[in-house]
């Protein structure tokens, strides 16, 4: 069942250019604690650390390595806003909750900012994103993006451009403009990862690795037990952060919520080091970049000048030559450049890609389906349940409103889910 549990990390470029080489013990005997955290990767050690920072005793059980998942994997874009668009958020919840939605999520990006400085975080964090589109129309839904933040919500860090603006930063004709954002950016998720692992272990965290979850037992309001091996762990509130892995704990743990994760592979490739002529003529001003199809393409240079190339289309085939075709499509400059990474991960999409966070229990919380803005979003969640379980669950409340359909039938269904859906996206892509 536990799949992911007593694994190592997946060898990627990340890991092999890691700062920090930390490692935690297992969990070896009963423990008692304010908080237990499900999960060591950006909201599992957010969360922690928000806890520790108001004097909480925190433990955080990680049934791999800090890390493991996408936290160390994804392609380490920070972006503001969420995966749909903002007129469906004041749809779903009205203008007053959707603006308070957005601030959040300016904020998360800002929590990016603060820990940063604070504990002297070393990974390469960097600001400037850009979306681009691949023709006419994908590019008015740009437009009317950047006309949505200004007119609802005063936002002023976004810039339309033109083919010819584009090129004067991009070194690729295929697109006919783009929406940039000075606000977000991008960073080396695995140090950014280890770094607050660091941060909470100072604090008095206390973190095992190799340390799977297998129940939670509620006893009440207040008062519950997490089992993991032969332990226990006593504890007021529980904090389940397992996002995409989800699917693979014990139907006693996640308390149903796993119908709402869409687990969706995503993969990357990195190129050798390039010359910084080579460099400077594909990105010139250290912006990340995606395009806005559905299975979008997103790539950046790294701190040592690699072109960092990710897609969410995974499929079968041989994903290091496709994703290599789908970069020289882009780039085909880079027809002679060597591939020396490849590797992939699944992130935690929900259906209709809207962040699900809540409680199953008054004192077990959750939060999952970040759709791609994980890195940014997890901050955010970390400081909201923190701010729960002190108490105060106003912002967690405006995220408990927010409609995320459920998909029964379990993983099996997922799966063919998967099978029909790429297809029909990539079709989507093509004639839209």
């Amino acid at each position: 069942m536990l799949k992911f549990a007593y694994q190592e990390h997946y060898r990627s470029y990340y890991l092999d250019s890691r700062n920090l080489q930390l490692q935690f013990p297992a969990i070896s005997s009963n423990q008692t604690a304010d908080v237990c955290v499900i999960g060591a990767g950006f909201l599992g050690l957010s969360t922690a650390l928000e806890l520790a920072e108001k004097g909480k005793k925190v433990i955080v059980l990680e049934g791999a390595r800090v890390g493991f998942g996408a936290s160390g994997r994804s392609g380490g874009q920070a972006i503001n806003g969420f995966e749909e668009g903002i007129d469906e958020y004041i749809k779903q919840v009205g203008f007053e909750k959707a603006r308070k939605l957005w601030d959040m999520s300016l904020e998360a990006i800002d929590i990016i900012d603060e820990r940063i400085q604070k504990y002297a975080i070393q990974c390469d964090w960097k600001k400037g994103y850009a979306t681009l589109a691949l023709n006419e129309r994908r590019m008015d839904d740009l437009v009317a993006m950047e006309q949505a933040s200004r007119e609802h919500f005063g936002y002023q860090k976004m810039q339309l451009w033109d083919k010819n603006q584009l090129k004067q930063h991009l070194g690729s004709d295929i697109y006919v403009g783009g929406l940039f954002d000075s606000n977000s950016g991008h960073l080396h998720p695995l140090n950014y990862c280890l770094g607050l692992a660091k941060a909470c272990a100072d604090l008095g965290v206390q973190i095992y690795e190799h340390s799977p979850a297998t129940d939670i037992q509620v006893k009440s309001h207040t008062q519950a037990v997490v089992f993991s091996e032969n332990f226990t762990i006593q504890c007021e509130s529980v904090v389940l952060a397992t996002n995409a892995y989800i699917d693979n704990l014990s139907k006693k743990i996640t308390f149903g919520i796993e119908k709402t994760i869409l687990p969706v592979e995503s993969f990357i490739i990195a190129t050798e080091p390039l010359e910084q002529k080579l460099a400077d003529s594909l990105i010139n001003n250290g912006m990340s970049v995606c395009d806005n199809n559905l299975l979008l393409d997103y790539y950046r240079l790294s701190a040592d000048n690699r072109l960092l190339f990710g897609s969410d289309s995974s499929t079968n085939v041989d994903m290091v030559a496709k994703m290599r075709s789908e970069m020289l499509a882009v780039f085909p400059q880079l027809e002679e450049t060597k591939i020396e990474y490849g590797w992939a991960g699944p992130i935690d999409m929900t259906m209709n890609s809207t962040p699900h966070f809540g409680r199953v229990k008054p004192n077990v919380y959750f939060a999952q389906g970040f759709s791609g803005h994980g890195v940014a979003l997890t901050g955010l969640a970390g400081r909201i349940i923190s701010e729960a379980i002190e108490g105060n669950d106003e912002r967690l409340a405006i995220f408990e409103s927010l409609k995320v359909p459920k998909l029964y039938g379990g993983k099996w269904v997922k799966r063919v889910a998967l099978k029909i859906g790429i297809p029909y996206y990539r079709f989507l892509d093509k004639y839209r």
